[in-house]
């Protein structure tokens, strides 16, 4: 119970500092948005209906009065969160899954761009009689789940496929230029082809240096780009690789191949946070890279190198999840689950402090808003979720949170083990191609022997699509 009131108690010592003068009027506002107390009473403000698929991004505008939501239904809708009210409803233009929207700062909320499973980047524009114009301004050869805009210019935004590009666009002009090509690094400078890409997923700008921005994709590397470096040319698949100039990934998992990227978030201080699949989150300082290259850092410099900060017990793996900072100064971290639960650990320590349900089977996306605690949540249902510090309640950690937890970890572990490496799909592979044969000979069916191979193609086939491809209008499970 003292711990429970700790946070009140802070918040009563903050507002009797601001009545006797010792604190700013602004910076006690801060503070107190940033107190465990404030967090420990999140509740859910109200939900936010109309979608007809799932809801796959959230953005708040630069006020924080209106949000916009993208979903499977290939719509786009902007909403008055505080009375639950829908603005606009248009239709993307997306031939499927929405996965970003995002509003393009300084054009009154009139400009938002949009990306999909399509691999289109699209551009809608609200006309002053409510109608809205839609446009694409580029594409990737794959799915494309996040756009970056540049702090530093608000008319630049960045785009990352699961082709392996970062691509650059300015809403200026009509047309599109390829910034970078991220690599596997063992593959050397090998020219674009499927198996030397980096299939990426996230992509996160340095507020403090907008020149740097950070990938993560099909590998366990999170790789950080000086877009200076990069050449503005027309995108063109038949590119050598750009070399990062700082790269970071937990130690145990250095050249381990068995994990991927799902979310990157830089935090104010230019502090970067990676989520993996079906492994863990971890916040790394610039001075935790690995340097340009990680396979060539030396085992004495390895050494040296301090571990990041790990942010444990929730479950990453069915969903492409991002994760983000929560609180004024980005005190806290948050990610969703594929238990349904939202996490909310300290950022020092990586204590859990919160933990809420938000979906019935799994949260995908949270978003922040700029100047308040509050929180917007997603998932695989199709409603919106809006968390505020409403409730007259200080909210313990719920009291099954230790089982969830465990459950957690146990699945991250047994999927782990049975991980296929190439031997055992190749033994597999064999065993399909017998049944086959056994199967055509009893039948004595000459014609279908032919169709052997043909089973195996499809086999192989089928094994490479569950990775790479995804039904329309349907939910993306990786």
């Amino acid at each position: 119970m003292a711990k429970l009131n700790a946070g009140i108690d802070d918040g009563f010592m903050e507002l009797l500092h601001r009545e006797i003068g010792l604190s700013h009027p602004s910076s006690i506002t801060r503070r107190i948005s940033a107190s465990e107390g404030i967090v420990k009473k999140l509740d859910l403000y109200g939900k936010l209906t109309g979608h007809d698929g799932c809801v796959n991004a959230l953005e708040f505008n630069s006020i924080g009065d209106i949000l916009v939501s993208g979903s499977d239904d290939r719509h786009i809708m902007l909403w008055n969160w505080l009375n639950g009210s829908k603005i606009l409803s248009y239709p993307s233009g997306h031939c499927e899954n929405v996965f970003q929207t995002k509003f393009i700062p300084f054009t009154d909320d009139r400009t938002i761009i949009t990306s999909g499973a399509d691999g289109q980047v699209r551009l809608g524009q609200i006309l002053e009689n409510g109608k809205v114009e839609t446009k694409r301004l580029g594409r990737h050869h794959g799915r494309v789940y996040k756009l970056a805009v540049s702090p530093g210019d608000p008319n630049v935004f960045y785009s990352c496929g699961e082709d392996g590009f970062v691509q650059h666009f300015d809403i200026r002009s009509n047309s599109v230029t390829m910034v970078l090509y991220a690599s596997p690094f063992t593959q050397g400078c090998r020219r674009h082809h499927s198996s030397s890409r980096i299939r990426l997923n996230s992509i996160a700008i340095d507020p403090r240096n907008p020149h740097f921005l950070a990938v993560g994709g099909s590998d366990e590397y999170a790789r950080v780009y000086d877009t200076r470096r990069g050449q503005l040319a027309p995108v063109c698949r038949h590119i050598l690789p750009d070399a990062p100039v700082n790269t970071f990934c937990p130690r145990h998992l250095r050249e381990t191949n068995s994990v991927h990227i799902t979310g990157l978030a830089y935090s104010k201080a230019s502090e970067l946070l990676v989520s993996y699949n079906d492994e863990l989150i971890y916040l790394f300082e610039k001075n935790m890279g690995f340097g340009s290259s990680p396979v060539a850092i030396s085992p004495e410099k390895l050494e040296e190198l301090e571990e990041p900060q790990v942010y444990t017990g929730h479950r990453n793996a069915q969903t492409v999840k991002g994760v983000n900072f929560f609180g004024p100064n980005d005190e806290y971290v948050t990610s969703g689950s594929d238990c349904g639960h939202i996490f909310i650990w300290k950022k020092k320590g990586g204590k859990v402090v919160r933990a809420m349900v938000g979906d019935r089977r799994v949260v995908n996306q949270l978003e922040s808003h700029p100047h308040m605690p509050f929180l917007a949540s997603c998932g695989i249902e199709k409603s919106v979720k809006l968390w505020t510090p409403m409730s007259n309640d200080v909210y313990s950690l719920p009291e099954n949170i230790e089982k969830v937890m465990e459950s957690n970890r146990v699945g991250r572990e047994d999927h782990s083990r049975v991980t296929l490496t190439p031997d055992v799909i190749m033994h597999v592979l064999r065993l399909q191609r017998r049944q086959t044969s056994a199967f055509t000979e009893r039948r004595y069916v000459l014609a279908d022997i032919d169709g052997d191979e043909g089973s195996e193609a499809q086999f192989i086939s089928g094994l490479v699509r569950g990775d790479d491809e995804s039904s329309e209008r349907e939910c993306i499970v990786s």
